[in-house]
């Protein structure tokens, strides 16, 4: 399952781990990602939404 905002499409970014030492590795950063069952076109339906998403209210939640 692929982790991204079923409504904004948001997905993981690439960044980098920097330690003290300054060695520089790749790392990811997910978007935080909820289940929720919302209406959807009139229908219920279980999508995964972003916190962003979900706090500006653009799906009702059933």
């Amino acid at each position: 399952m692929a982790r991204r905002c079923d409504i904004c499409g948001k997905g993981p970014q690439v960044g980098a781990n920097v330690s003290h030492a300054h060695n520089v590795t790749k790392r990811k950063f997910y978007p935080n990602l909820h289940k929720v069952r919302a209406r959807i076109d009139g229908k219920v339906k279980r999508v995964q939404i972003c916190s962003s998403c979900l706090k500006a209210g653009k799906i009702e939640k059933v």
